[in-house]
């Protein structure tokens, strides 16, 4: 199912990564109910539809709406050590999204390119991306440099754009959270989502931009 504008036209695509090329939905809710154990949280351990309910940037928001407290740096701090831990020790488990690698194989035979944008840290990001053998698919790959994670992509989004001399108008940012519409409009890309990762569809579908199912039912938006 498709909702929101669809008239859609791009020569390149900026690829969000978590949740949109890689199926990691099982290790995050992991992730996020260890914190919930280490930080006394009652009611037991949430699913995956309770987190997408809650989910939100400022990340550290979402987190005390979830815990029902207000958060020290220091707690930070232990929350985004505990949440990358555990997430690390299931990133194994974690598969390429359907359609993937085929859909970006595909995009470039047809002449147009694509890169790798992630809010995971680019030291991580790399060597998982060529693991799985699809970095030489993208023309660009970047990850966050900063120590830790939660901030605005709109700032990373023009930056990752300057240095492959893109036009933002011939750019279709593809993601699965409220951030990548944003970030899109921030720097006059337009944004297609997708209701595979962790925000609900509700929260996607207020953006106004294209939300679909699957990545195949993305492309195929610009490929009419």
């Amino acid at each position: 199912m498709v909702t929101g504008e669809t008239e859609l036209t791009a020569q390149h695509i900026v690829w969000d990564w978590n949740g949109t090329l890689l199926a990691d939905n099982d290790a995050v809710l992991a992730a996020v109910n260890r914190v919930c154990v280490d930080f006394g949280r009652a009611g037991g351990p949430i699913t995956l539809d309770e987190w997408r309910a809650v989910f939100s940037r400022p990340i550290v928001q979402c987190y005390e709406r979830l815990l029902g407290r207000t958060l020290s740096t220091a707690d930070w701090a232990r929350l985004d050590a505990l949440y990358h831990d555990e997430y690390r020790k299931l990133l194994h488990t974690c598969r390429l999204a359907q359609g993937v690698p085929d859909l970006l194989r595909d995009w470039r035979v047809g002449g147009r390119t694509q890169s790798l944008l992630s809010m995971w840290f680019h030291h991580e990001l790399v060597p998982l991306v060529t693991e799985f053998g699809i970095a030489e698919l993208f023309g660009r790959i970047d990850g966050l440099r900063a120590s830790t994670g939660g901030g605005s992509k709109a700032e990373h989004l023009a930056e990752h754009l300057a240095e492959q001399g893109l036009k933002p108008g011939d750019v279709v940012l593809i993601g699965d959270v409220v951030d990548d519409a944003h970030a899109a409009d921030q720097v006059g890309a337009a944004c297609v989502l997708v209701s595979t990762g962790v925000m609900n569809r509700p929260a996607l579908e207020a953006t106004g931009v294209p939300v679909v199912d699957t990545l195949t039912e993305a492309v195929g938006l610009l490929t009419r």
